[in-house]
């Protein structure tokens, strides 16, 4: 199984950052929507490395399909073929009240821009008249002055991150594969992501990219440090109403409110208290690189050629990083 992780540096960092990871033996890097825009650092490490690039994930709803395309063509020509636009919905207090966009529907809005972005992609590439109308949106003007012609390195993939069973039933419908939320459990992802992928029958190339948040160490103290990161992104989830799924399956659904009370104080250290130490073996992957490698593979390995790795709230070093691409790798 191949390793991505996150490229965790400002644009003007990044292809530093590209080559020190990618000295790591990692196979990828992704770029998550947080602080700094989320194409400009691959971008920067496109010409660094030779690492594969994505993005995981793009926030789609307040982006034009056309904006995403351009991106992801330009992105696909820098890297020489090694760039896959992973795209999501985020959340409804996040679209209207951070982006100032708005929100309906939005399994359906996702499959739109999704069959949006492959159509303007597709005519590029295949020099066919563009012609997407949609119910939300519409591309029928491609003048050639717009048009940058067929990329030598072929239309990259779309990949679309999903939670719910709506979400993910679209990503088989109609994206290149699934980006596996990171906040999930095993039992979550065979009882109710699997069954939902299937019924929307993906094709015989469509890949899982399962997400993994990562507790990883080898000294008492390396562990403890990362233990306390990880449990304040699984409470920064846990308190999302939108996540309430994953706790109900695991019998933690009292937990929801509570986070979510707590989060609305800002009284963090109330939210990481909530998260046992039990929840952080389900909820994560926890131990030192070879065990979380051993992990990982039994999660994943029967449906998957490659995981995304994160580390919240702290830094494996190098060398760990590389005990933990080695082991998934044998």
């Amino acid at each position: 199984m191949l390793l991505d992780i996150q490229l965790d540096a400002r644009p003007d960092q990044a292809a530093d950052r590209a080559r020190e990871l990618s000295g790591a033996g990692i196979a990828g890097l992704f770029t998550f929507e947080g602080p700094h825009d989320v194409f400009l650092p691959l971008a920067a490490a496109a010409g660094a490395v030779e690492t594969d690039l994505m993005t995981n994930v793009a926030i789609a709803l307040p982006r034009s399909p056309m904006h995403l395309a351009n991106a992801a063509y330009d992105l696909q020509l820098m890297s020489g073929g090694r760039f896959r636009l992973g795209l999501g919905s985020q959340i409804k207090p996040h679209i209207e009240k951070r982006y100032g966009a708005t929100w309906s529907r939005p399994a359906a809005r996702m499959r739109e821009t999704v069959l949006a972005v492959k159509a303007i992609l597709g005519a590029w590439q295949d020099g066919t008249r563009l012609d997407f109308r949609g119910e939300f949106t519409q591309h029928t003007l491609m003048p050639p002055t717009f048009v940058p012609g067929p990329n030598p390195y072929g239309v990259p993939p779309v990949l679309l991150g999903a939670l719910g069973p709506v979400m993910t039933r679209t990503a088989g419908e109609v994206a290149d594969g699934l980006l596996v939320m990171p906040f999930h459990s095993h039992r979550h992802f065979r009882e109710r992501t699997l069954p939902a992928l299937a019924e929307g029958n993906p094709g015989p190339d469509f890949r899982i990219f399962p997400q993994a948040i990562v507790a990883m160490g080898r000294t008492a103290d390396e562990q403890a440090a990362a233990d306390l990161g990880v449990k304040g992104l699984l409470a920064f989830y846990g308190s999302t109403p939108a996540y309430l799924p994953v706790l109900e399956v695991e019998g933690w659904a009292e937990v929801q409110p509570q986070l979510n009370a707590l989060s609305k104080q800002g009284d963090i250290m109330a939210m990481i208290g909530l998260i046992t130490d039990e929840m952080l073996s389900t909820l994560a992957v926890r131990g030192t690189p070879e065990d979380c490698a051993a992990e990982i593979q039994r999660r994943f390995g029967d449906v998957a050629e490659r995981v995304c790795a994160y580390f919240p709230g702290y830094a494996p070093p190098l060398d760990q990083i590389n005990a933990l691409a080695t082991a998934l790798a044998g």
